[in-house]
C-alpha cells in the first residue's frame, strides 16, 4: 500500500465511548501521537452495532473536534454489518479476478450484493496448486452511509472507512513489525459489546471472527449480582475509580464473566486450529478496554497455553507531552483510533 499526504484523524465510535487520535509523521518517517481524545457515550447509544442515539454521537464528535481545523477523518465499521471471509480461487490475472469477484461474493456473502460494498485482496498465490487465497470483505451500504452521515453532521470529512480487525493489524504491523512467516499471532480486541478475533498466519490474515460479547457483559454481571446501578458496577469493574472500597465479591464476579468470555475466544482458536492445519499458536495480543482486566490475560493464557500480552499501541509512535495525560490508562482503548490515524489522505494499492 503506497500512501501520500497527511495522516487522517482516527475516529473510533464505539458502543461505550468515542476515541479520537491524531498522528503527525515527520519527513524521516518519525511518527508522533499529537492528540488523543475520549468522550464517553450514554448507555444504549449504540445497540448491536446500530446507532440508536445519533444526537449523542454528533454532540460527542463536536466536542472532541472543537477548535480543530483538521477535519479529514478515518472511521471504522464493525459487527453484523461486516463480513470477512478467506476464500480459495483458481489462479487468475487481476483483470479476471475483478470480473469474477462478484460471482464469488454471491456464493459467500449472505446479503444481496446490491446492499453491500464489496472489496478484496489477494493474500497468497499458490502456483504449484493453480490456486490463490483471497480475502473477501463486504460491508452493508446502509450502515456505512449512516456512519459517514453522522460524521458529516459533525462537520467532519470521512475519507476512509476501515474495519476493526484491520485497524488492530495496522497497529501490530507498525508497532511490532508484524508477524513473521513462521509464526501464528492472534490479535484479540475486546470492546464493550463485541470481541474481534484476527489470526495472522504467514504474516497475513488467516481467520477472523466477531464474538457478540465484551466488557459490558462483565459490568452487567456485577450489576445483577450486587443489585447496583450501571455506573457503580462499571467503576467497580475498573477497580473502584474514586467510589471507595470495591466490595469483596467483585473479583469473583469478574472472574466468572471473564471465564465465559475467554471460553468463547478459545472456541474460535480451537475452530481455527482444527480447520486450518496450523499446529500451534505463537502468541495472543489483547486490546480494547477489557484488556485492562488482568484476569482476562491470565485466564486466556492458561486456556490457550501460549503467551498473552496487552497490545501497546504507543509503540507505533512517540507520544507528544500534550497527549500523554489523555492517553494515561486508556492505551488499550486507543488502539482502534490509533490504527485509523495511521491511514493517509491519499492511498493507493
Amino acid at each position: 500500500m503506497a500512501s501520500e499526504g497527511k495522516n487522517l484523524i482516527g475516529v473510533d465510535i464505539g458502543s461505550s465511548a468515542i476515541k479520537v487520535c491524531e498522528i503527525k509523521e515527520g519527513r524521516r518517517g518519525v511518527r508522533t501521537i499529537t492528540r488523543f481524545g475520549y468522550h464517553p457515550l450514554p448507555a444504549e447509544t449504540i445497540v448491536d452495532g446500530h446507532i440508536i442515539n445519533s444526537s449523542a454521537v454528533v454532540e460527542g464528535l463536536e466536542k472532541l473536534f472543537a477548535g480543530s481545523k483538521r477535519r479529514n477523518v478515518a472511521l471504522r465499521a464493525s459487527g453484523h454489518s461486516v463480513i470477512i471471509k478467506k476464500i480459495s480461487m483458481p489462479l487468475m490475472t487481476a483483470a479476471e479476478l475483478s470480473e469474477q469477484i462478484n460471482w464469488e461474493a454471491e456464493q459467500h456473502i449472505p446479503f444481496d450484493l446490491d446492499e453491500v460494498h464489496v472489496d478484496y485482496e489477494v493474500l497468497h498465490e499458490r502456483a504449484d496448486h493453480g490456486q490463490m487465497d483471497v480475502l473477501l470483505v463486504a460491508a452493508k451500504k446502509e450502515e456505512i452511509t449512516d456512519l459517514t452521515n453522522l460524521a458529516m453532521e459533525a462537520r467532519l470529512r470521512p475519507m476512509v472507512v476501515d474495519l476493526d480487525a484491520f485497524t488492530i493489524q495496522n497497529v501490530f504491523e507498525a508497532g511490532y513489525g508484524g508477524a513473521t512467516q513462521d509464526e501464528t499471532t492472534v490479535l484479540v480486541h475486546c470492546g464493550a459489546s463485541t470481541t474481534t478475533v484476527n489470526i495472522l498466519a504467514d504474516a497475513t490474515t488467516a481467520f477472523t471472527r466477531d464474538i457478540a460479547n465484551g466488557g459490558n457483559s462483565i459490568t452487567e454481571e456485577i450489576q445483577r449480582q450486587l443489585g447496583i446501578g450501571r455506573d457503580e458496577a462499571e467503576s467497580y469493574k475498573c477497580g473502584g475509580e474514586g467510589r471507595g472500597i470495591v466490595p469483596r465479591e467483585v473479583p469473583e464476579i469478574v472472574n466468572q464473566a471473564v471465564e465465559q468470555l475467554a471460553g468463547e475466544i478459545q472456541r474460535s482458536l480451537d475452530f481455527y486450529l482444527a480447520t486450518s492445519g496450523d499446529r500451534e499458536l505463537s502468541r495472543i495480543c489483547l486490546s480494547g478496554g477489557t484488556a485492562n482486566i488482568q484476569s482476562l490475560l491470565d485466564i486466556l493464557q492458561e486456556r490457550a497455553q501460549v503467551p498473552v500480552e496487552a497490545l501497546d499501541p504507543t509503540r507505533v509512535a512517540d507520544v507528544d507531552e500534550k497527549a500523554v495525560a489523555e492517553l494515561q490508562g486508556r492505551a488499550s482503548q486507543a488502539v482502534v483510533s490509533i490504527g485509523l490515524a495511521l491511514r493517509k489522505e491519499r492511498e493507493r494499492n
